[in-house]
Parts: structure tokens; sequence; C-alpha cells
């Protein structure tokens, strides 16, 4: 995936930082906020800065990339758009998110629209409680 295809009139040309940052998220083992891109992007070109990483975050986004999600009350993360819907559960102990997919949003999105005068253009799920590590260990309360 390289930013210089054509996605949109607002395209910019590609830079080595931009495909250094879609790299970093294409890579990521998970949901990435700013602070931890721009770390893992300095490493690599120790001339980036964090301005650079939020302009790049944004136009991404606008690109239709990457999706922004807000996965706790602080922060926001970011990760390459998948092909699929899928929902997310975040650990309150260690913060861990774990992804899963369910048919059940999907039929519960189309019973919505059929029942009603809406037409549902995104389903976001978030659920929070505790992984099985932690709830094994000591249970937060």
């Amino acid at each position: 995936m390289r930013i210089n295809r054509n996605h949109s009139k607002k395209e910019r040309p590609s830079t080595p930082q931009r495909q250094l940052l879609l790299d970093i998220l294409r890579e990521a083992k998970g949901h990435l906020d700013a602070r931890e891109l721009y770390r893992r992007a300095i490493e690599k070109d120790p001339r980036i800065g964090l301005a650079t990483v939020y302009r790049n975050l944004r136009l991404f986004k606008e690109l239709g990339l990457v999706e922004e999600r807000r996965l706790d009350e602080a922060h926001c993360y970011y990760e390459i758009k998948g092909t699929t819907e899928h929902y997310h559960m975040v650990c309150r102990a260690c913060g861990r998110v774990i992804e899963f997919e369910s048919p059940l949003v999907s039929k519960l999105v189309a019973e919505v629209q059929r029942n009603s005068d809406f037409d549902v253009i995104r389903a976001v799920l978030y659920l929070e409680g505790y992984c099985r590590k932690c709830e094994d260990g000591e249970k937060v309360q």
C-alpha cells in the first residue's frame, strides 16, 4: 500500500516519512497511539517530528488508509483499515486490546435499519472487562 495511489483529489505525494509511518502501522501487532508511532518512527528516522506524525495520521484518515479508534478515555489509537468489520475488547487491568468479529452486530445493524428511518454507516462496539490472564491473576475491582 503506497500513498501515491489515486485515493482522492486531496492526494499528497508520497514521502519517505509517510511511507515509514504507514509501514510501522502495517507491521504493528496491535493498535498504536500517536506517541508510540512516533517512538517507533524516530528509531528508524530521528529527523521525524511528532507534529509530522499527527499531520500524517490525519491525512491517512482522510484517505481512508487508517482507522482511528478511541479505546480508552485518554487516547486515540490507529490501525490500518481492514477489509472486515471488527470490534474491540479492552482489559481494564493491563490495557490489552483484543479484536473480534461477530455476525450478531451485522444482524443488529440490519434490523435497526429495517425498523427505523436511519442509515447506519458504521457500527462501533467496545467491550471493557478483564482478559483471561488478568482474570486468572489478581482481579482489579
